[in-house]
């Protein structure tokens, strides 16, 4: 599963560090997926099959859940019209950006709290 992902390359700054946890569901626990994550420094947090429920990592999981189910909601990128990678990442982008300003305003956070 870790190794499947490629590391991103930064054209400056830091190299990528290895993230402290990892949160996976009952289909990933077995001893070599937890074997392997700890040998790279990983803790994992895996509900275990028949003893554990999985509901103890929804709360982890329930953020990135939401935020894809955001993501869905723009028609275009789940038909994904484009051909090129390229455009589908710009409209990706710009989806991202509209959901960060929708939660931006519904949090108030663009007011000025200056008085008049």
């Amino acid at each position: 599963m870790v190794d499947g992902v490629t590391p991103v390359r930064q054209p400056f700054g830091r190299p990528r560090k290895r993230p402290a946890k990892l949160h996976g569901d009952k289909g990933y626990d077995y001893r070599a997926s937890r074997q392997a994550l700890t040998r790279r420094g990983i803790k994992a947090r895996i509900a275990r099959n028949g003893i554990e429920s999985s509901t103890r990592l929804g709360r982890h999981r329930y953020v990135i859940e939401r935020c894809l189910e955001w993501v869905t909601r723009f028609r275009r990128l789940v038909r994904r019209y484009e051909r090129k990678a390229s455009h589908f990442l710009g409209f990706l982008r710009l989806a991202c950006a509209v959901i960060c300003f929708r939660r931006a305003v519904k949090l108030n956070l663009l007011t000025s709290n200056k008085p008049k």
